[in-house]
């Protein structure tokens, strides 16, 4: 069944490349939806796909990339949008 989350990242995650790591790791996953910065310094992902395949996303956002330095992760249920790719949002 598809869902989709609202993840939510803080800490020192914005200049350390968070959003194309995700991209990345959501087109591996095979999700759709979009990560952008906030102008507050946290990251924000609204993803859609298998609720399996979601939880590795959230389980690796707590990680994030090399240089990243992950605060928190926040994620909730809401409804589907449709996406047809991931895509980065500037």
């Amino acid at each position: 069944m598809t869902k989709h989350y609202n993840i939510t990242i803080t800490g020192k995650v914005q200049g350390v490349w968070y959003r194309k790591s995700t991209k990345e790791t959501a087109d591996q996953l095979g999700l759709v939806g979009y990560v952008q910065n906030l102008d507050n310094g946290n990251v924000y992902i609204e993803a859609e796909g298998a609720e399996a395949q979601l939880n590795k996303l959230v389980e690796w956002c707590h990680q994030g990339p090399e240089f990243a330095l992950v605060a928190d992760v926040k994620k909730k249920e809401d409804g589907l949008k449709d996406f047809t790719s991931f895509e980065i949002k500037r």
